[in-house]
Formats: structure tokens, C-alpha cells, sequence
């Protein structure tokens, strides 16, 4: 199945039903005053989580989602019937963003959360709850409201307590392959990986974590190069990130002069991103002789003037690999405890999540900014009667 984790879908709930303009009509009964019924409200748009998916590609082929409308009153104060909610499945993971006003409607990230994204109208009244000793043949109602229609953006990111981030070939999918039931797919050539991967590490029972693969980055993945920095996201809702250096690379590369791009171009995606905590973990070391292996891994490590935790390992072999997973999970664990004791630990837990979904409001304007921007000028381009003054955004034109 292919991996898509944007889309663009359009909502619309139901209208309400409208309210009836009645009187009784029946033998014996000369007078019966009003009776027209309520209409019906309309049904609202909902997403839910469902862990059975984790892509968007349903929502490439099927953009446009409407509830049902309320059905109408009608007469003998029979109300009409209210509009079905219409219910969409969507992968744990996504978050919804109104493209009018860039507002983050919410967050879907637990199986079986719901969220209103299209607030069904209201039902119109009937004539009969206008009835008075001084207005005893109402012929007013209230007429029923229309459906909330919104143009939304649809934005998955996997759900993983730790993240692989590492130049193309480091040996991530190797890695998670080792520690993991995940197959990704393995080559000894670059962009292997074309989309992201997610592996459960089981360490026993009930003791596990989520581990997510990215396609690697390369230089100038900022300004789009090799897959840019579309994937990047995947890594946002994640506690740890794993920096994983090939130290023998196969095209005789500088290993920290690569390790160092990585980073400038994380702080160029997400500086938040970029002081989330991260581990140095130095893959392929059985390809190094013993006698220089560990010359060779100071020097790294002292060029890198790294601080945080240093692991040793070769993932094809299964070396080191145990204690790295292990280590993890114990931090994971100490991760959660202290949120939940520490209401101040929570809170700034909660604050570096609040900043990162900023930036990627930021970067979702920018990107719809630069794509109305482009379609504008592609209309400029297929205009004859091309004016200046039509446009509010500056246009190079092209004769």
C-alpha cells in the first residue's frame, strides 16, 4: 500500500430540517389550533482514530465528506427525523487543520478519539410552540441552519516514543530490523528507505516501545534535495532520537562533517526538534580493525564534542544492540514517572509539544502560502489581459 501522509479533504454537515407550518384538520374539532412539528437537526462530520490504518491515501481518492441533512416537520407535531453523523476513520497519529484561518482543530492520537470537525445545523421549530391566548393561528416558524462546510488539511504523524535520524546508508532500517519484528527494506545503495517505517522493540512482557525509521537526510534537505525534509515530522512526536553514524561509510565521507550537516539541517526544520534529547549511536563498527577501532571512535566523539550517552554497535551483527535497547526503554520508563509526579516536568513536556505544533502551523502557511502564490502565477501565465494591479503578490512575467 502507498505511504501518504498528507491530504487535503473538504467537510460539509447536514442542514437542519425545517420546522412546519400546520393547523389541525379534523372532524369535531372546529378549532385545532397549530401543529407543525420540528424538523430534525443535521448530522455533524467526526473523525476517529483506527488503529487499523497508518496512511492517508484513502482521503486522495474520496475528498469530499457530507452528513446527512435533518428531515423536515411535518404536520400532527410529528418532529422530523435528525441527520445520521457521518463518521470518518482516520489513522491514529493526524492532526486537522482548518486551511482558511491555519487553525489546528485538534489532535487525534489515541484509538478511538473522536473529534467534530463540522458542526451539523440546527432543526427549525414549528408553528406550534408560537401558540399564545393572543396568537392562537401562528403562521411563523424558525427556519432551520445550514451545515458548517471547511476546507481541511489532513496531516499524519507516526505515533513512536523513539526516532532513527541519520544520513541515507547509516544502517537505521538495519537497525530497527535487528531489534524488531519490522522489515524494512535493506540495500547497499542510498534512499533505500522511501518512507517511514515503525517497529515494536519487545523487551518482556508489557515492556516495550515504538521505534520509527525516516528515509535519510542529506545535504541541503532544507531547500528540497534527495526527500527533503518531508519526513521530519515523524520524529516530532517522539520522546528520544537516535543520531545513527555509519563510522566506515562506503564512499570514504568525513563521518562527523555528515553527523554535523544532520544537525544544521534539523535546527533548520525545528529548532525545538533539534534540542529534543538525542543518543549517539555509532553503527557498522565491525567494519573497523580492532586495533584502530577505538582511535578511531574517540576521534569521532571528541570532534563531535558529543555530552549526551555514546553506544557502540553493529547492527547487521547484533552487537551492542541489546544494551542500546535496554538503555532506552529504562529512560523511557523514568520519562514517564517523572511526568507523573512532577507536575512541572508534565507541564514543560506539554510546553516543547505546544511549540513544535506551532512550527508546523508555520511551515503548513508557508507552504499553502507558496502554493496559492504558484497557481496564481500559472493564471498570470495563461492571461492574455495580464494587469498589475490584479494581484496583491509581486509576479515575474513571462511573455
Amino acid at each position: 500500500m502507498q505511504f501518504v501522509d498528507e491530504a487535503s479533504i473538504t467537510v460539509e454537515a447536514g442542514n437542519g430540517g425545517s420546522g412546519c407550518v400546520s393547523f389541525r384538520r379534523e372532524k369535531y374539532v372546529p378549532r385545532g389550533g397549530p401543529d407543525g412539528g420540528d424538523g430534525g437537526h443535521g448530522g455533524s462530520v467526526i473523525l476517529v482514530g483506527d488503529e487499523s490504518l497508518n496512511t492517508l491515501i484513502d482521503f486522495k481518492f474520496q475528498r469530499f465528506h457530507k452528513a446527512p441533512n435533518g428531515q423536515p416537520g411535518r404536520g400532527s407535531q410529528m418532529n422530523g427525523r435528525k441527520g445520521e453523523d457521518l463518521v470518518v476513520q482516520v489513522p491514529v497519529g493526524t492532526t486537522v487543520i482548518d486551511v482558511e484561518t491555519l487553525e489546528v482543530i485538534g489532535d487525534i492520537t489515541a484509538v478511538g478519539q473522536e473529534l467534530k470537525v463540522a458542526q451539523g445545523g440546527r432543526k427549525g421549530l414549528g408553528n406550534v410552540h408560537f401558540k399564545s391566548s393572543t396568537n392562537r393561528t401562528p403562521r411563523q416558524s424558525v427556519p432551520a441552519g445550514e451545515g458548517e462546510r471547511r476546507e481541511l488539511r489532513l496531516e499524519l504523524k507516526l505515533m513512536a516514543d523513539v526516532g532513527l535520524l541519520g544520513m541515507p546508508n547509516a544502517g537505521k532500517s538495519t537497525l530497527i530490523r535487528s531489534v524488531s519484528a519490522a522489515r524494512p527494506k535493506v540495500a547497499d545503495y542510498p534512499f533505500t528507505t522511501l518512507v517511514p517505517n515503525l517497529g515494536v522493540v519487545k523487551l518482556g512482557m508489557h515492556e516495550h516501545f515504538v521505534m520509527a525509521d525516516v528515509p535519510g537526510l542529506i545535504e541541503g534537505a532544507s531547500d528540497g534535495a534527495g526527500l527533503g525534509l518531508r519526513f521530519l515530522k515523524h520524529l516530532t512526536r517522539t520522546r528520544l532520537l537516535l543520531h545513527v553514524i555509519d563510522v566506515a561509510p562506503f564512499d570514504e565521507s568525513d563521518p562527523v562533517e555528515s553527523a554535523d550537516m544532520i544537525i544544521r539541517e534539523l535546527e533548520q526544520y525545528s529548532p525545538t526538534l533539534a534540542e529534543s534529547p538525542r543518543w549517539l549511536v555509532l553503527n557498522k563498527c565491525d567494519l573497523v580493525d580492532e586495533e584502530t577501532r577505538e582511535a578511531l571512535l574517540e576521534r569521532i566523539i571528541e570532534r563531535l564534542n558529543w555530552e549526551g550517552p555514546i553506544f557502540r554497535i553493529s547492527a547487521i551483527a547484533g552487537q551492542g544492540t541489546n544494551e542500546l535497547v535496554q538503555s532506552v526503554h529504562r529512560w523511557l520508563v523514568e520519562q514517564r514517572q517523572l511526568e507523573q509526579e512532577d507536575e512541572d516536568a508534565a507541564a514543560r513536556t506539554r510546553a516543547v509539544r505546544e511549540r513544535m505544533e506551532a512550527e508546523a502551523v508555520a511551515r503548513t502557511e508557508a507552504r499553502l502560502a507558496f502554493m496559492a502564490g504558484r497557481k496564481r502565477r500559472d493564471e498570470v501565465d495563461d492571461d492574455d489581459d495580464f494587469d498589475d494591479d490584479d494581484f496583491d503578490v509581486e509576479v515575474e512575467y513571462k511573455p
